[in-house]
């Protein structure tokens, strides 16, 4: 089975709820999409290195996922949207390589 990145999930998440909020011109899609994609991104990090750090994730994925709204009114949509997405992939790269993963950790 091919596993992507955590922070491509997160992305795809970020990126790809934006764009199907626009292009239906609704947010419910781009809620769906962001959602789904954040709890694939949480579930994936939390089998990769525990609950801990895909608590943090997922965290990070929501403050960011909220803090783009009004960021977006300062630097426009797009921009929001990409710095959002920087965040958290950084986030979810930092995460999994700097812990342990689970199948190192004993018992």
């Amino acid at each position: 089975m091919l596993k992507a990145p955590t922070s491509a999930l997160t992305s795809t998440g970020l990126i790809g709820g934006f764009a199907a909020a626009r292009v239906s011109h609704h947010r419910y899609p781009g809620g769906l999409v962001a959602a789904a994609a954040g709890l694939g991104a949480v579930e994936q990090s939390r089998r990769r290195v525990g609950w801990v750090p895909a608590g943090i994730l997922a965290t990070v994925y929501a403050a960011t996922l909220v803090g783009s709204h009004p960021l977006a009114k300062k630097i426009g949509a797009w921009p929001s949207v990409l710095t959002a997405t920087a965040v958290t992939a950084v986030t979810a790269e930092a995460l999994e390589a700097g812990w342990t993963t689970k199948t190192d950790t004993a018992g």
